[in-house]
């Protein structure tokens, strides 16, 4: 019999509509004349779901009694004999009651399937075992019911039934995914914004990987070798060198420029392991490919650059980044072609990547004009080709020697001096010139073997080679000298270059600078010192002989200058003159460094002397109010003695008792205020029940049950808190609440755990707060146009601000859904054996 096909509705979240999608599809195929039926449909008391199972045929459900309870299920038996052409099945995660055939319901599901009944079945990304631990690291919440990997990648078609984040906490908001009572819960714990969003990036990722492991499947059946750029996939070649995080970041930047790149990290080594890098480096590389997001992988290849482009073709590389050969120009010259340009040949389709390291030659460093303009290498070469070259071509011309082959034996002798001097320059050229005129004369002229000078011809000859060897050695060593200067000269303005766009970059302009100039001139140690002794910025040693050069780097704005001391060797002409270059650049970042600095502390004035004149309109007008009223009431009494009824003094009394407590609570919080500032207010962390500090806070207000709603969660555990801030923040939040909430309606006051955090949320249906003034709530002396002079000094908010993040948690704002701002409180869960006392900061 032929197996069924399986399609899976793959969700982010519930109510983003997959059992809706399933419905319809059902609905679709039953009007096409397909035999559909609904085997098992949570429809989770959704109206518009239950309407679409309306008109399909639904098979009923098996009872079981399990420990005194009624419990229905998916009647498989039921479903098998009727034999449909397409079975509905809900929740592919779901577990079975207890005494049904099969423990779980993607059980049943293969058993469909098997007997030949095609399935429409539904799960959330959460449901999906190997998703599991990171399902619950993103929303805190551990998954009971799973559903193996293997039996949704096995399904004939996966379709994500994509939701919006936003568009599905307004469906939740509008109670059409979970009842009235169950929304505000669940829109500040599983449904928050944050979450939603990486649970459907978690989805969309799953399904690309099961698409792209398809096309693997697709292109091996069919033999397809070529890269297919479905997506960026870069490949990194590590050795296990020093350049290895070199190229990873180069690989990084180059997968992060497109959306879903991956990066992949392949180490070659070789069978019989003569080759193999440093194990920890490799480590080390290892960890830091995990780091930036990419996995690690390690092949068994004599052939490296063949290794490498097969590994490539079989991920479906699209780039392959490799770094630049060690080997210099003679190594090369010597062995051929190296892995890079194997690689390339060998690539086809797949872009390469070779990129410059370190390890490759020395950093950036300008070429050095002083002494000889040939290297000693050229100079060696020079020598060794005269050494090796003179007697080969003397066996060479001895063996044809005539008397008639002096002239073109002499003109041999001469392209050897030329090539030599072209090579090593007027040393080895004017030892090329010796020996070539005294080996002509021992071997091609008469007597043979012997050396005379006896005809003055032999001596001009001698000379005229010595002479010619010096004239090419001269323009030989110009054009170096030219070539050499030309290569230093672009090397200073790389420099000038670079050291202008560190100017422009700001901050870090003057590290970079030290940095740059003693790569640049190849000096051990670059340190820039300050008028009073402090360091600026160094970079390389540190001064060990106490011998280095020390350059004035003046400031533009007058203050005192700064010296930069270099060290590691004598600075020639040229090399001073870049530094001269360099210092006046460090002039402009000093001037630059030294203007951010004023503008910060200008800044800081000016937001303490904003501070200052509010605290001064705010004591002008809130402190004087109550003040002069307990003077009032305080010189009433006073004057009338006597005369006062006792009603009357009872009054006066009380105005001043009122009076003199509103000044007291005012001044209590402006000493608050200055402590949270300041850093020096003691916090007492101890485990503490939410509960009854709410209960106390609403005690403190005077607050009934027409005011206040609670939804208390009777299992939260003990948070770590201080209980006197705790209230204190609480009161705060309450009376804002309260003053905003419009008569008729009441504030409602939360509690829930997510993970290892618990929240009080304060939900109110005010008018709200508009999000780019969130900010301005928690600023001392703010009211956002509140003019009421009861309110107090708006120290409330920032008050309530500070304690809460002395005690380790948040004080944030969110919108309520149907209008209306919500405080939420959070606090870390407390630990029973800690407890600690410590100072506000």
């Amino acid at each position: 019999m032929k197996r069924g096909k399986l399609r899976v509705l793959l969700g982010a979240a519930p109510g983003v509509g997959k059992t809706y999608e399933m419905l319809e599809e059902g609905r679709r195929l039953a009007d096409d004349g397909r035999d559909v039926v609904i085997a098992v449909v949570e429809t989770h008391d959704r109206a518009a779901t239950a309407a679409l199972v309306e008109g399909l045929t639904v098979v009923p459900r098996t009872t079981i009694s399990h420990r005194g309870v009624e419990l229905t299920d998916m009647d498989l038996e039921r479903v098998l004999a009727r034999h449909p052409a397409i079975a509905l099945v809900d929740e592919l995660a779901h577990t079975n009651a207890p005494g049904l055939p099969h423990h779980k319901r993607w059980q049943d599901v293969d058993a469909l399937l098997d007997a030949g009944i095609d399935v429409i079945t539904t799960v959330n990304v959460q449901h999906i075992e190997s998703l599991g631990g990171v399902v619950e690291q993103i929303t805190g919440v551990a998954q009971q019911e799973t559903v193996p990997d293997a039996v949704v990648r096995a399904a004939d078609q996966v379709e994500v039934i994509d939701l919006s984040p936003q568009s599905l906490r307004d469906r939740l908001s509008a109670g059409l995914v979970y009842p009235a009572e169950r929304i505000d819960a669940a829109l500040s714990n599983y449904f928050r914004l944050g979450n939603l969003t990486a649970l459907r990036e978690l989805a969309l990722l799953w399904l690309a990987d099961e698409v792209d492991s398809a096309l693997k499947r697709y292109r091996a059946e069919h033999g397809i070798r070529g890269a297919w750029q479905a997506r960026e996939r870069v490949v990194v070649a590590l050795t296990g060198g020093a350049e290895g995080e070199t190229l990873l970041r180069r690989g990084a930047r180059i997968a992060a420029r497109s959306a879903g790149g991956e990066l992949l990290a392949v180490h070659v080594s070789s069978q019989d392991g003569l080759r193999a890098g440093d194990p920890g480096a490799l480590a080390a590389q290892r960890a830091r490919v995990e780091s930036l997001g990419g996995t690690y992988h390690q092949v068994v290849g004599d052939d490296v650059p063949r290794s490498l482009v097969e590994f490539a073709r079989s991920v479906n590389a699209t780039q392959l980044v490799i770094g630049v050969s060690r080997r210099g120009r003679l190594a090369a010259a010597l062995t051929g072609p190296g892995i890079g340009a194997t690689v390339i040949r060998e690539s086809g389709d797949i872009d390469v990547h070779i990129v410059t390291h370190a390890a490759a030659g020395d950093r950036f460093r300008l070429p050095r004009i002083t002494g000889g303009a040939l290297s000693m290498k050229r100079r060696l070469l020079g020598f060794l080709l005269a050494i090796v070259g003179g007697p080969l071509l003397t066996w060479l011309l001895v063996s044809i020697r005539s008397d008639e082959t002096i002239t073109s034996d002499v003109l041999a002798y001469q392209l050897l001096v030329v090539l030599v001097s072209l090579v090593g320059g007027i040393w080895p050229a004017v030892f090329a010139a010796v020996m070539s005129g005294l080996t002509l004369n021992f071997f091609f002229v008469p007597p043979y073997y012997t050396v005379g000078i006896a005809d003055p011809r032999n001596v001009w000859a001698l000379l005229l080679y010595v002479v010619i060897a010096v004239l090419v050695s001269f323009i030989v060593d110009r054009a170096a000298r030219a070539a050499r200067a030309a290569r230093r000269a672009e090397a200073e303005a790389e420099l000038l270059a670079t050291v202008a766009g560190s100017v422009l970059r700001g901050d870090s302009a003057v590290p970079a600078l030290i940095a740059r100039t003693r790569e640049s001139i190849g000096l051990a140690g670059v340190r820039l010192v300050d008028a009073d002794g402090s360091v600026l910025a160094t970079d390389g040693e540190p001064v060990r002989d106490g011998r280095f050069d020390a350059v004035t780097v003046a400031r533009r704005n007058g203050g005192p200058p700064a010296t930069l001391e270099l060290h590691g060797h004598v600075l020639d002409a040229s090399e001073r003159r870049l530094v001269d270059a360099v210092t006046a650049q460090l002039s402009a970042a000093l001037e630059h460094t030294d203007l951010t600095a004023a503008a910060r502390r200008a800044g800081l004035l000016a937001e303490t002397d904003q501070v200052r004149s509010a605290l001064l309109s705010a004591v002008s007008h809130d402190l004087r109010r109550p003040l002069a009223a307990a003077v009032a009431a305080v010189g009433g009494l006073r004057a009338s003695g006597a005369n006062l009824s006792p009603e009357d003094r009872a009054e006066l009394i009380a105005t001043a008792d009122e009076s003199l407590m509103t000044l007291s609570a005012l001044v209590t919080d402006l000493l608050d205020v200055s402590r949270v500032q300041a850093g020096v207010l003691a916090v007492s962390l101890q485990a503490v029940d939410s509960a009854g500090v709410v209960l106390a806070a609403l005690d403190e207000l005077g607050a009934g049950p027409d005011r206040f709603e609670l939804a208390l969660d009777p299992e939260l555990p003990s948070v770590e808190a201080d209980p006197v801030l705790l209230q204190r923040v609480l009161v705060n939040v309450l009376a804002n609440a309260a003053r905003y909430t419009p008569a008729g309606s009441r504030v409602r006051v939360t509690t829930s755990r997510l993970g290892g955090t618990a929240e009080i949320r304060v939900v109110d249906h005010g008018s709200g707060v508009s999000p780019d003034r969130r900010d301005d709530m928690f600023t001392p002396f703010q009211r956002l146009g509140d003019t009421d002079n009861t309110a107090g000094l708006g120290l409330g908010l920032a008050l309530s601000k500070g304690f809460t993040e002395g005690m380790g948690g948040t004080l944030a704002p969110e919108d309520t859904p149907g209008g209306g701002l919500t405080m939420v409180i959070s606090l870390p869960v407390a630990d029973p054996l800690h407890a600690e006392e410590r100072p506000l900061s």
